[in-house]
């Protein structure tokens, strides 16, 4: 087992929290693409391609030729389109990570140390439509740091921090993809309580659904 310290946020690890969470996120264009090559619709246009070629050229080759370009091009549309969504992380939240996230008692923002490097992070603040929940957010591990049990050692650093101001709850998104994220949310105590599909174009032809996860903080008393 490797040691690993867990301390909170300081100005210095700006860019290497956002490289981290940047890098992470990049990861998953794989596992998305091949979600989307079984979405029905994808395999329906694919195989109507397919035969109307074979069918117009009379020959094999084409056909498999047209496919491989269709499914190149697809690939390079949705990276383009999952670096949008991680540039308005970026953005967004991620921008400011002092502001944000260490400005006030009821927010933290961790980062998780191997040799006095950054190599996990995650966020907490309240969430937005219930303010006794507390909000998960960007949890990162560095791809060779995985497996360790430092994400589920991040996960109790926030339930414990939700505990001591008094939060009802922790509650965290993941997407469809995240899998193991998912078993590692679910070990730790974590319950889905609702799934969506995304409310945009992308998120409704990639049927990319999001689930809500919710720990309960026991009461005292």
């Amino acid at each position: 087992m490797v040691n690993f310290h867990i301390r909170e946020y300081r100005a210095e690890d700006y860019e290497t929290v956002r490289d981290l969470f940047a890098t992470g996120m990049s990861e998953y264009v794989p596992t998305l693409c091949v979600h989307m090559l079984k979405q029905p619709w994808v395999i329906l246009v694919l195989a109507c391609t397919f035969c109307l070629l074979l069918t117009s050229s009379k020959s094999l080759l084409l056909p498999i030729l047209a496919i491989t370009l269709l499914v190149a091009m697809g690939r390079q549309l949705l990276g383009y389109v999952w670096s949008m969504y991680i540039d308005h992380c970026l953005q967004a939240d991620l921008l400011d990570i002092q502001a944000t996230y260490m400005g006030g008692k009821g927010s933290c923002f961790w980062v998780a140390e191997v040799d006095e490097c950054v190599v996990a992070t995650v966020g907490a603040r309240p969430s937005e439509e219930h303010p006794e929940e507390l909000m998960l957010k960007r949890m990162s591990v560095r791809k060779d740091y995985r497996g360790l049990g430092i994400a589920k050692a991040l996960c109790k650093t926030v339930i414990s921090f939700a505990r001591e101001h008094s939060y009802q709850s922790v509650v965290l998104n993941t997407l469809m993809v995240q899998h193991e994220a998912r078993t590692m949310y679910s070990n730790v105590g974590f319950r889905v309580y609702r799934h969506y599909v995304l409310p945009t174009i992308y998120g409704r032809l990639a049927n990319c659904t999001v689930s809500k996860y919710r720990y309960d903080i026991p009461s005292v008393g």
